[in-house]
């Protein structure tokens, strides 16, 4: 009798289709621009009509080889393609132009953080999970079924916009453990394909979709048994995929308590996520590559890559998330919570911290102003860091009048409001507008030197160890100098008593 009380293992493989970021189609010209009119980005090609012979597009070949790079794949020397024969409204030519035997690439890996239970499911950016690539192939995407059921006849409309549009499909081995760990690993591969601009990751665009493969691996009379494998298609959103992958274990683990059947004694199955009912709904038994009956493209030649091509991949593809992450982390010393943050919001905004601290400022404040002023303003405004009213220059030379002791913070933020309301004008004439004027480094030695002189008393008491007693001439330089900085007045006094 097989108890509900089971030791398991989860086992799970991640197909990731990712859509490339081409102006056009992968085998015609029709644009892949999204939200256009149904049927209003087709030709014959794309529609599959009678004597139309497809194109392909180049570029999809250049940010194919990319990724692949990206992931630590090996590039082929030569691929090509195949039809991948099905049939479904939303496929015109009855078959699917994809890669089969000779993928673009081939193996590769991508390192995700491990989570650790004890501290609440947080990752650690020291220890990494390698996840392995099975491939990464290029293939046309199907068009798109829309079924409206409000009717009672259960009416189904096809758009054939998407159909040909390029997609990567890449293949993980059944590496990942848990939801958990799927969810960290479509988010790193979002990431690396926003970042080399290989797509725009736009997941409710279906610019990145996922399904998953998940079975269990049950622990009983010291044997391993495998439960069938369900592949759980369409998968559109970091929330769905662990939403469907954790319902999935649940019902399998039933399922196996009720029946004990085995991988091999009952068929795969394709299951779709109902995220409204928060359910997987069997759609069919899974076919497997015989079933699909694949031959060689007569219509598409190989495709050859040179040296030169795979050479531009390897350097195209060197500024991923990681990269950034050692310079924000290693180089300038950003806490891995504050780096993280920034990295997720993309790669400009990432390069726009940078170029800040470029242009002068400390990493710790610009990280601090970024991640509270910026970032605030781009989510009240809906904006992207292109939009942002200020460039990196001009922030860093706000920030560094903190630095400086030109403005306290309170007075930097009136600035910044100043700037973002005329961005055309200088810093330093937001900062003049304040009423707070320039004081010459001169000026202020030969007021403390004024000072010191009147209070030898102070100096007597810095000397005997009470450094604080500097603070007793701050009232009496402002006194004579309403522009004089608090922090700057009592560092050159401190200065100049320990050379006296």
């Amino acid at each position: 009798m097989i108890t509900a009380d089971l030791q398991f293992r989860i086992v799970i493989g991640l197909e990731i289709h990712v859509q490339l970021k081409t102006a056009t189609k992968l085998f015609c010209r029709c644009s892949t621009q999204f939200g256009s009119p149904p049927n209003t980005q087709v030709c014959p090609v794309c529609m599959g009509l009678p004597g139309s012979l497809p194109v392909l597009n180049s570029q999809a070949i250049e940010l194919a080889a990319r990724a692949g790079a990206a992931l630590n794949c090996e590039l082929a020397r030569i691929t090509k393609w195949d039809r991948k024969n099905y049939f479904y409204p939303d496929l015109p030519k009855g078959y699917q132009t994809s890669q089969f035997d000779l993928p673009i690439c081939i193996g590769g890996h991508l390192d995700i953080p491990i989570r650790f239970e004890g501290d609440g499911g947080e990752t650690s950016n020291n220890v990494f999970k390698r996840i392995r690539l099975v491939r990464a192939h290029l293939e046309e995407d199907a068009g798109k079924s829309m079924h409206d059921e409000r009717s009672g006849r259960a009416d189904t409309r096809i758009d054939l916009n998407r159909a040909g549009t390029p997609l990567l499909e890449i293949v993980s081995e059944p590496d990942l453990s848990s939801a958990e760990e799927a969810k960290d690993y479509l988010t790193e591969m979002r990431l690396i394909m926003v970042y080399l601009g290989i797509s725009d990751g736009n997941m409710q665009e279906g610019s990145l979709r996922a399904d998953a493969n998940v079975n269990l691996h049950i622990d009983r009379d010291g044997k391993t048994i495998p439960t069938p494998i369900v592949e759980i298609k369409n998968l559109n959103s970091f929330r769905a995929v662990e939403r469907a992958i954790e319902y999935e274990v649940q019902r399998q683990k039933e399922e196996f308590v009720r029946t004990g059947l085995a991988k091999g004694e009952a068929p795969k199955q394709t299951r779709g996520w109902n995220d409204a009912t928060g359910q997987t709904e069997l759609q069919r038994e899974k076919e497997e590559s015989a079933d699909y009956r694949y031959f060689p493209c007569p219509d598409l030649v190989p495709v050859v890559l040179t040296n030169a091509q795979r050479e531009e991949a390897l350097r195209e593809s060197l500024s991923t998330p990681n990269y950034f992450r050692k310079q924000l982390v290693d180089t300038h010393g950003l806490k891995s919570t504050d780096a993280e943050i920034l990295i997720e919001q993309g790669r400009d905004v990432t390069e726009y911290f940078l170029e800040t601290v470029k242009q002068g400022a400390t990493a710790k404040r610009a990280a601090t102003w970024m991640l509270q002023d910026v970032l605030r303003y781009l989510n009240d405004h809906n904006a992207s860091i292109g939009q942002y009213p200020i460039t990196a220059s001009a922030m860093a030379q706000l920030l560094t009048a903190i630095e400086g002791g030109r403005l306290d913070t309170s007075q930097a933020k009136q600035a910044l409001a100043k700037l973002l309301d005329n961005p055309n004008q200088s810093v330093d004439s937001a900062i003049e507008s304040l009423g707070i004027v320039r004081v010459d480094v001169a000026e202020l030695e030969a007021l403390c030197k004024d000072l010191l002189a009147e209070n030898p008393d102070v100096i007597d008491k810095v000397k005997a160890g009470n450094q604080k007693a500097v603070a007793a001439l701050v009232g009496q330089a402002k006194k004579k100098n309403r522009n004089a900085d608090p922090r700057v007045i009592q560092e050159i006094c401190l200065k100049m008593i320990s050379s006296m």
